[in-house]
């Protein structure tokens, strides 16, 4: 695999990352404007022809020595022949790590950009018998292999609708990992709707992740997360967050604020602030997945976007010492420490090693795939998987997909989320343009406060 680089400005740095090693450094203006022509493909009597006239011959003649020396003590552009190793191993591995358990196909909430079609995946309403959950756990067990650690993710719909049903399948869980000698992680995404005392004592003390779903400010949350009756969900759902919030920070557990934004709401940045000034430091927002509707972000947004992106990061800095700090979730990258190699190019392991299971029992191979009749995968009642289905998703990772051949961003986004990739291209592995756009600024950004951090440590 050919080395690469990729050449960035944010605010007063000119940095460089080299793609492969993951490192990053500052560069000064002239190296800077070399690095870009390389990384367009530019040679060596290519870059002097482009900047001869603008910058000194000897300026730049320096700069690429410099860079020649780099390349040769194996700093940057380095080759590797990891592409065979790692696909072989994502091809012969059969384990299953996580399931997403719908356990409600209905919801309270009437939410206007809900892929699940207002929470029935357009299926039947339904509620996971607690029979089924059974079942689930079993299948994740007896198929997890070597695997110690596993993940439960109970979702909907809108899941506290069935709560005894969670309560109970956590009960047979850890009755059951006993005896395999695993240990099963809970998380919860909820709508907060249904949250009262007793709710908020469970969840706090069974859950190791609590997902709680609000858009930011008032008129911006209740335009899209209405209730059944149109009315808005935030004055609901507020207090009902606070409260678990402020039980999970005291108990120092990992919570946090999923939002979406839409086109209706381009000033992002301020919903950013609202969740902080609020008091939530776990914070994330995405935008829409969503065509041919009036709330759909399109490519005339994508400056905008990029610009809130930006002002999160001073934001992010601004409030970094003070009792409002907080963490962006897609800013959340460990250059060092982060996910290893075979993550990074498989991305999430939807249908090769987390799957959906619906309350019928019927395995997708995520919860985006769900109600998709091609991409059913099995029952939990019986045990099985279609292997065929599964070895379309073990050939879905950044080197099958044409376009993220040559991405600098590959191993940082892996190549985007395979079902919405579907949804927009009908293709696993052909990445949405727009999408792709927005994740490389928010890696960008996500790569310059990492230099920030290296460098203030």
């Amino acid at each position: 695999m050919k080395g690469q680089i990729h050449a960035f400005k944010i605010f007063d740095k000119n940095l460089v990352l080299d793609v492969g090693s993951g490192s990053i450094f500052e560069v000064d203006n002239i190296a800077y404007e070399v690095f870009k022509l390389l990384e367009e493909g530019c040679n060596e009597e290519e870059v002097i022809k482009r900047m001869a006239g603008v910058i000194d011959l000897n300026e730049i003649k320096e700069a690429l020595e410099e860079i020649k020396q780099l390349i040769k003590e194996g700093v940057i552009l380095g080759e590797t022949n990891a592409e065979s190793i790692i696909v072989n191993k994502i091809i012969n591995e059969n384990r299953v790590k996580a399931l997403c358990l719908n356990i409600a196909h209905d919801c309270n909430l009437f939410c206007r950009y809900c892929f699940a079609s207002k929470g029935d995946y357009n299926l039947k309403r339904n509620i996971m018998p607690k029979e089924v959950g059974e079942k689930a756990i079993d299948f994740l067990l007896k198929n997890s292999g070597d695997l110690k650690n596993l993940e439960i993710d109970f979702f909907g719909g809108e899941p506290l609708i069935a709560y005894d049903t969670v309560k109970h399948i956590i009960e047979y869980a850890r009755f059951k990992e006993k005896n395999y000698g695993k240990k099963i992680k809970f998380t919860i995404t909820t709508n907060a709707m249904l949250l009262d005392d007793e709710k908020i004592k469970f969840l706090n003390e069974n859950m190791d992740n609590i997902v709680m779903s609000l858009d930011g400010r008032k008129e911006v949350n209740d335009r899209m997360r209405v209730r059944i009756d149109g009315k808005g969900s935030y004055d609901d759902i507020l207090p009902n967050i606070i409260k678990l919030t402020e039980l999970r920070k005291k108990d120092n557990k990992n919570y946090y604020i999923r939002g979406t934004f839409t086109r209706y709401n381009l000033d992002f940045v301020e919903d950013v602030k609202h969740l902080s000034d609020l008091g939530f430091s776990e914070i994330s927002l995405e935008p829409v997945l969503a065509e041919k509707e009036d709330y759909e972000i399109r490519e005339e947004h994508l400056n905008i976007i990029y610009d809130q992106y930006e002002k999160i990061v001073k934001e992010f800095l601004s409030r970094k010492n003070s009792n409002k700090k907080f963490r962006f979730y897609h800013f959340n990258i460990n250059l060092y420490k982060g996910p290893c190699i075979y993550k990074r190019i498989i991305a999430c392991g939807a249908g090769r090693e987390y799957f959906a299971v619906s309350p019928e029992g019927d395995i997708y191979p995520c919860h985006q795939f769900v109600g998709l009749e091609d991409f059913k995968m099995g029952n939990v009642s019986r045990g099985d998987l279609d292997e065929i289905i599964r070895d379309k998703f073990k050939n879905t990772h950044i080197f099958s997909k044409e376009e993220c051949t040559n991405c600098w961003a590959k191993f940082f986004c892996s190549g985007g989320c395979s079902a919405y990739n579907y949804k927009k291209n009908k293709d696993l592995n052909t990445p949405d343009k727009i999408f792709c756009r927005m994740q490389k600024k928010r890696i960008e950004c996500a790569l310059y406060l990492n230099f920030l951090n290296q460098h203030d440590a």
